[in-house]
């Protein structure tokens, strides 16, 4: 990446219909979880117009109704319309149960290092964190915005600030950098549905989202558009309605909003509707934790931790640090700190961070919050992946 150059990222709302399949499978997985930790799902959601369909395998002890499932997510994204809606909708589901597996069913706080060791990924894949210096969240500032965008249209539509509005809104911001640090905001795009065609005019939607969508996410921003920041909105007039009435919807279509907008490299697996002995979820986690406690400890201000792994080992193959010049010490010397001190092992991971359990402990709805606005970065979720609770022992050595 040139030090000069503009990107932009994107954030849509819950309503996008390929982040309502991304809550359905990941509400799927929290049912799963909350019942039965030991739980192995992998659910996958496709819809259009009227018609939810759910594809599951899974290997559980629990009960439950997948239709049931979808339709309270329906509801619960605020889609209540005779076009789409949770009554009237037809859900399809191809499921599969697979016998329970005793080398999975284990309690992975109870393990020994030695057991845990034994514990293979199950997957061949390279999962990749970042993080830097940009805002509070150590996120890139082109997606830390889009998402403030978005989390504020939801809010509007949601609390009737802006009545009119339908559940699916898109957001793209474009920011000029120089030297590798944000210079100025290049352009925002705000596309947002509306439930009439017909009112309000363009005129007015535009004017309502200058001043409640963008005016209130820039008040308190530190870079905020100036008199050449192109600003559109609706730029291809009335979007009606939107959502699956519109366009057709499919879990892990988003991987690139889900991570670091596109200013870093993610794998391109799906994050969502896999349970969390699916390494090439957990372990996109694990190494943002690392990733950001790096940025933390102020040893880069930028940084992207690559793991790298085989379907028959516990821990990565190859571990690499890249801080793109921003480093106090060598890549080399911060791979092998980081080897030293975050433990990549999948039955580690699940360990450290919960997580079987943390659908329990947030009363059945943890992973379908992460299924819209982001897997990381997120400041209003309390993620054991966001904390920076290594960064004082990694300054130390």
């Amino acid at each position: 990446m040139k030090n000069n150059f503009m990107l932009t990222s994107e954030s849509v709302t819950k309503g996008n219909p390929d982040k309502l399949c991304d809550i359905i499978s990941d509400a799927i997985v929290d049912h799963f979880l909350e019942q039965d930790p030991y739980s192995r799902i992998i659910a996958e959601c496709s819809l259009a117009a009227s018609i939810v369909f759910i594809a599951a395998r899974f290997a559980s002890q629990a009960a439950f109704d997948l239709a049931e499932i979808a339709r309270k997510v329906i509801l619960e994204v605020g889609y209540t319309g005779s076009d789409f809606n949770e009554k009237t909708s037809s859900v399809l589901t191809s499921i599969k149960e697979l016998p329970l597996d005793p080398v999975y069913r284990f309690d992975e706080r109870k393990l020994t290092s030695r057991k845990i060791e034994a514990i293979p990924a199950g997957n061949q894949v390279t999962t990749f964190g970042f993080a830097c210096r940009q805002n509070a969240a150590l996120m890139p500032l082109p997606i830390f915005l889009a998402h403030k965008l978005s989390r504020r249209i939801a809010y509007a539509g949601k609390e009737k600030i802006l009545k009119y509005l339908c559940p699916e809104a898109k957001t793209d911001v474009g920011i000029q950098y120089r030297d590798r640090k944000p210079y100025r905001i290049h352009s925002i795009t705000i596309t947002a549905s509306q439930k009439n065609a017909a009112s309000p005019g363009l005129d007015k939607l535009r004017a309502d989202i200058r001043e409640v969508i963008i005016e209130h996410v820039f008040k308190d921003e530190p870079l905020r558009p100036d008199e050449c920041t192109e600003i559109f909105i609706n730029p291809e007039g009335i979007f009606h309605l939107g959502g699956p009435s519109v366009h057709s919807g499919l879990t892990g279509r988003k991987t690139s909003i889900d991570t670091y907008g596109d200013y870093s490299r993610h794998s391109g697996a799906a994050l969502s509707g896999k349970d969390p002995l699916r390494i090439d979820r957990v372990g996109a986690y694990a190494a943002r934790y690392a990733a950001k406690n790096l940025v933390a400890a102020e040893l880069a201000d930028e940084c992207e931790v690559q793991l790298s792994y085989s379907i028959a080992r516990s821990r990565p193959e190859s571990v690499q640090v890249e801080t793109f010049g921003t480093g106090k010490i060598s890549d080399e010397k911060l791979t092998l700190l980081v080897e030293n001190n975050f433990d990549f092992r999948l039955a580690a991971i699940v360990r450290d961070f919960e997580l079987r359990r943390l659908p329990s402990k947030n009363h059945g709805a943890f992973y379908q919050k992460l299924a819209v606005l982001g897997h990381v970065g997120r400041l209003d979720l309390d993620l054991p992946w966001e904390k920076t609770d290594k960064a004082d022992l990694l300054k130390e050595g």
